[in-house]
């Protein structure tokens, strides 16, 4: 781990953990929430509506920013929020034309990445226990998802590709951030105009552009959950963390996600669970576990 991050308080990673963890559990709902909405319109426009509704709810919080810290904001928040878009684009064309197994496990392939992405990128070498313990949380997802399936194809590619860029988007958000006193707040404004205006502007492109807004009060109600959880609070917790903790820590605790999701699903959805994935879901979140309890 970097000097930076073991300088941190004791008290503040335990902080920084904890947030991270409830990140986690708000992203493993939000795929069943996400699908309820996207019953009611297509994908790039539904990414348009939620995000600008984001910006537009923190653009007062942006606009009262010192104009040092805004331009801060600015700068660090238009090339994450581009990265970030990329990997929005990325995740939904690859489930499209994969299964979701498949899809499942390789963005999981994001914590085994990162630690590298830090090397190169922070000039940070990964602690050989967090490797470690990102290829159990890897072997859990295995688990959880029933690994690769079939023959590997374009969605797969599109996939390992969003993993690839996560595990460099949590780097860059560091490398942008430590040191500043930016709000992350106002940054999280930044990176949901950034990718609510790229998502309306390729929604635009397509055929038949937008189709008129639904009226269902089950797509608001969606989108409205995912705004205030997985948006704004999941944004501002990772942006702050990535202030105080190492890319690598950050990934390997966000990466306990599919095991709150696939717990989401079996109390809340209803769905079944096999015993491997079970197993699989208990490897993940003792990894994140043993994450929490290790400084440094």
């Amino acid at each position: 781990m970097t000097t930076l991050v073991l300088a941190q308080p004791k008290s503040l990673m335990r902080l920084s953990d904890l947030a991270l963890l409830l990140v986690a559990v708000v992203w493993g709902t939000s795929y069943g929430v996400a699908k309820r909405a996207l019953a009611f319109y297509p994908v790039l426009g539904f990414l348009a509506v939620r995000f600008i509704i984001t910006f537009v709810m923190l653009l007062p919080v942006l606009l009262r920013t010192a104009q040092e810290h805004r331009r801060d904001a600015i700068r660090t928040g238009l090339p994450v929020g581009s990265l970030m878009l990329g990997i929005f684009l990325l995740e939904t064309f690859g489930v499209a034309h994969t299964q979701a197994s498949n899809a499942a496990f390789l963005i999981s392939l994001c914590v085994v990445f990162t630690p590298f992405a830090e090397w190169w990128l922070l000039g940070s070498r990964p602690a050989p226990p967090i490797v470690v313990f990102g290829g159990l949380s890897l072997v859990g997802a295995a688990l959880l998802s029933g690994g690769l399936v079939g023959e590997l194809g374009v969605g797969d590619a599109l996939m390992l590709a969003a993993a690839v860029l996560r595990a460099i988007t949590v780097c860059q958000t560091t490398k942008l951030t430590r040191g500043t006193r930016v709000p992350a707040l106002a940054t999280t404004a930044v990176q949901a105009g950034v990718i609510g205006l790229g998502s309306l502007l390729l929604a635009l492109c397509m055929p038949g552009g937008i189709p008129p807004l639904p009226i269902a009060a089950a797509f608001w109600q969606s989108s409205l959950y995912l705004v205030l959880g997985c948006t704004i609070f999941a944004f501002f917790a990772q942006n702050w963390a990535l202030k105080h903790s190492a890319p690598s820590r950050v990934a390997l605790l966000t990466s306990s996600e599919p095991a709150f999701g696939a717990l989401f699903a079996v109390l809340w959805l209803g769905e079944s669970l096999s015993v491997s994935g079970w197993l699989g879901g208990g490897l993940i979140v003792l990894a994140a576990l043993w994450t929490t309890v290790r400084r440094g």
